[in-house]
């Protein structure tokens, strides 16, 4: 059942003896002042069976209290545990006893399951937000600003031959009875034996000979396993390992793929699973230098305050979890609140038709760095020295030549193009010039041509959105080091990134004077 805290205070109470030793304005503080007011315990009520069944639990006011420290120090759940037991802030901060013993970090991955299978499982994101809405501090506030950043998964990437084994592995523990049949019908590898195989590493026939053995187990042992209802509980198994089976690999050289020959191929497939440990993780690349492994984190930020107004945690990788998507949902999420006509700055990442469309439509303004045009040969045309016309339907190239657009809106300059005596800055292509537009292809163009003539347009954007990076910063740093993920999935890493926004942004509301006035929320 649910567990309150003592009304009245303990003998050796960390915040009476020591309270005067913490400095005020801070976390902790604050939450030794107004714990139970940010985080009530009504809210928590759900979690719990009815009074007098069970033994208390440990008081919601004080969890909540002790998650927010933690998502804020990127502490682990031992080194938490750890603080509640020693560290005397922490114990003022929740009004605990100096001689309080604390409690065993697992009840930490108690706490977040129950909260996770809740109904409400960013509670705690929730409360900071309504503190926040209620100080008014975004009243008036018509900016907004979105940003990204990849954060590294909790788990090694593995290479292809580790990750067909591993597969393998996973459905012998998972799945009823594969153990059996892996020993019957997979000769490629003992699979009983940890590490890699013993072979010839620098030997390339060695490697496809190894690669080509593993991918025929996985596919027999797919074929023998595949569930005939996706629903159960081995399925996923089964699934990430004809996943990973053809993910990596190609027909050999002279291969039709039937013989049973295979080799690793020879680039990287686009949404790669990089390990069978969590299947979510993904690759991405910032440049085609800097390749990082993990998960995306996108937000949405109030640049004049640096309050989060939006958080959101994806794969690192696919057309769903792209910068402009994620911003197409939180400028949904914004509307659907009633949130204000605002402007959304963002680099170039964000400046897609499609957003730009939707900003428009819901009466909000663009403030987006356009996308750099890349000419078909070098220091040549690109789309923009293409006179379009909408209206009738046109396009008229440099050289003056007019083409209709398709119906697959294509222009189709063909034959045009053999004379044409600006055809070496137009195009290589032997049957000439072709320009694919896209949907949105007139907004592309106007959002560019204003880039280009309003210097107080680029003056607004270099002023306001660099604000959004100090958040980035905030949330994917502590101490000068970049965070690593510590858990497994999206779900649970999101779930992070809910209570890290929530404790970033109360210790920014602390810094602007946050405090507790006839029951309302002020800022001092």
């Amino acid at each position: 059942m649910q567990g309150f805290e003592r009304a009245d205070r303990q003998v050796l109470d960390a915040g009476v003896l020591a309270g005067h030793l913490i400095p005020e304005g801070g976390m902790f503080a604050f939450l030794a002042a107004h714990r139970a007011e940010v985080f009530r315990d009504a809210d928590y009520a759900d979690l719990f069976a009815p009074p007098g069944l069970g033994r208390p639990s440990i008081p919601a006011t004080q969890m909540a209290a002790i998650m927010t420290l933690q998502a804020l120090h990127d502490y682990s759940d031992r080194e938490t545990a750890e603080a509640v037991r020693f560290d005397v802030r922490w114990k003022a901060a929740i009004g605990a006893a100096l001689d309080g013993a604390g409690f065993d970090p697992s009840t930490l991955v108690y706490w977040r399951n129950r909260i996770a299978k809740s109904q409400r499982p960013h509670r705690i994101n929730e409360a900071v937000k309504k503190v926040a809405e209620q100080t008014g501090i975004l009243r008036g506030r018509r900016r907004r600003a979105v940003d990204s950043t990849i954060l590294a998964d909790s788990v090694a990437t593995q290479d292809t031959v580790t990750q067909l084994i591993s597969a393998i592995r996973r459905v012998a523990r998972e799945v009823p009875g594969a153990a059996e049949q892996i020993a019957a019908v997979c000769t490629g590898h003992d699979y009983g034996k940890p590490g890699k195989p013993k072979i010839d590493w620098d030997d390339p026939a060695a490697k496809d000979a190894l690669v080509s053995a593993l991918v025929n187990d996985a596919t027999v042992l797919v074929e023998a396993l595949r569930p005939e209802d996706p629903g159960q509980p081995e399925a996923p198994a089964v699934a990430l390992l004809a996943l990973v089976a053809g993910q990596d690999v190609e027909p050999a050289e002279g291969s039709d793929g039937t013989d049973g020959r295979w080799r690793i191929a020879r680039k990287v497939a686009g949404d790669r699973v990089i390990s069978v440990h969590d299947p979510e993780a993904r690759h991405s690349r910032k440049s085609p230098e800097s390749r990082r492994d993990g998960y995306r984190a996108h937000l949405v930020a109030c640049p004049d305050t640096g309050i989060i107004t939006g958080e959101q945690l994806t794969r690192a990788s696919g057309e769903s979890n792209t910068d402009a998507a994620a911003a197409a949902r939180f400028l949904a999420d914004h509307v659907a609140g009633g949130g204000p006509e605002c402007e959304w700055y963002g680099d170039s990442a964000y400046g897609t038709g499609e957003l730009r469309a939707a900003l428009r439509q819901a009466g909000h303004t663009a403030v987006i760095k356009p996308g750099p045009l890349k000419p078909a040969i070098a220091g040549g045309f690109t789309i923009d020295d293409f006179t379009a016309d909408a209206a009738a339907g046109t396009v008229t190239c440099p050289a003056g030549i007019t083409r209709p657009i398709t119906a697959a809106r294509s222009v189709i300059f063909g034959a045009a193009c053999r004379t044409c005596p600006l055809r070496a800055r137009c195009t290589t292509r032997k049957n000439g010039r072709v320009l694919n537009l896209t949907e949105h292809d007139a907004l592309l163009r106007a959002a560019r041509r204003a880039w280009a003539t309003s210097p107080a347009l680029r003056e607004n954007y270099r002023h306001h959105r660099p604000h959004v990076e100090r958040a980035i910063a905030q949330i994917a740093t502590r101490g000068g080091r970049r965070l690593k993920l510590r858990y497994r999935g999206t779900a649970k890493n999101n779930a992070w990134l809910k209570n890290r926004t929530a404790a970033l942004n109360l210790r920014n509301l602390i810094n602007h004077g946050l405090n507790r006035r006839g029951g309302e929320w002020v800022l001092t």
